[in-house]
């Protein structure tokens, strides 16, 4: 599960990374971390799928929240018993079965 959580949050970092650098125009002298690059980059994703180029972060955003929810679950149904027993565990201590007073 280990790998999989790296083959998951590595291109995220890699692409968010870019993203927002060269969204900020934050290059340290590279050019693909310029905003023309980024604004170009945009550009062509548009007329490739034809739609807005304002219109396909959101989307790439929308894509990684449904992977990032993908991937949770995953590792929940795999853990689903320590889960399960740290719950337990939790609500015995907070909703014990200690005896309550009659009246």
């Amino acid at each position: 599960m280990r790998w999989v959580f790296a083959a998951w949050a590595l291109p995220m970092g890699i692409f968010w990374g870019w993203y927002f650098l060269s969204l900020n125009d934050m290059n340290f002298g590279y050019v693909m971390l310029t905003r023309q690059a980024h604004d170009l980059l945009f550009e062509l994703y548009g007329q490739t799928l034809g739609i807005d180029p304002a219109t396909i972060p959101p989307l790439v955003a929308k894509a990684c929240i449904l992977d990032t929810l993908l991937i949770l679950a995953i590792w929940a149904f795999r853990r689903r018993r320590e889960i399960a027993a740290c719950v337990r565990a939790t609500r015995d201590r907070y909703f014990g079965v200690e005896p309550s007073p009659s009246a």
